[in-house]
């Protein structure tokens, strides 16, 4: 190991090791329990999840939280749902992924020049962690934004993603819009900002493969500027 995967690793383990939200620890550990008919037979994570992928990569997708079925069942970030498949689909589309779904930890699924985290570690009830529970997980994306030193673009699906890359790079967030490109003085990362591919944007039409796609295209293009 380099001295990045060393620095990445240990602070994984503080991640996994995290008790910093007595609700949400609380929370996630009777999920485990008592798991969710379909997956009565599955054994659950149960812990706070760090994210992964490509400690080389240029961009940097931050999403809201890993799901109480999804990440929290399977020990990775977007895996195991239907946000995990819009995402990993899309990645395998525009060559940042090595397959097209992502249902467990041992899919053999790889990332290329791209690393996925999120604002919150723990799956919030309702999905609705609390600004002090997202405010005890903003060292942690500092901390993998150090170590990610190639990362110039960073994606944020969902206003939640995106005030929390904002406060990470300490700049002021503004209004959160689908597809819009941020720019500021004090940092040469930019931010990209998409819907979250979640069930209840994707199947309200809010979010369309079509807009989703745009996002990743988008984004394409501001990394191979950057590379030239």
């Amino acid at each position: 190991m380099n001295e990045p995967e060393k620095e990445m690793a240990s602070l994984h383990q503080e991640i996994l090791d995290c008790m910093k939200c007595p609700r949400l620890a609380q929370y996630i550990r009777e999920v485990a329990a008592t798991r969710t008919r379909r997956f009565i037979n599955e054994s659950y994570h149960g812990r706070p999840l760090p994210g992964f992928g490509d400690i080389h990569a240029k961009l940097l997708i931050v999403g809201l939280a890993p799901a109480a079925h999804g990440g929290n069942r399977t020990g990775r970030m977007f895996t195991g749902d239907s946000s995990a498949n819009w995402l990993t689909r899309i990645m395998y589309e525009y060559k940042f992924a090595s397959i097209t779904t992502s249902t467990n930890k041992s899919d053999g699924l790889l990332l290329r020049n791209v690393y996925v985290t999120a604002a919150a570690r723990c799956a919030p009830p309702q999905n609705k962690p609390t600004t002090a529970e997202l405010r005890n997980c903003l060292p942690f994306l500092k901390h993998e934004m150090a170590i990610l030193s190639n990362v110039r673009l960073i994606l944020c699906l969902g206003q939640i993603g995106y005030r929390a890359a904002c406060q990470a790079l300490r700049v002021k967030p503004t209004k959160f819009g689908h597809n819009i490109l941020y720019e500021y003085d004090s940092t040469d990362i930019r931010v990209l900002t998409s819907y979250h591919p979640s069930r209840q944007n994707t199947q309200t039409g809010r979010l369309t493969w079509e807009a989703w796609d745009a996002v990743f295209a988008h984004a394409l293009r501001i990394i191979n500027e950057v590379s030239m």
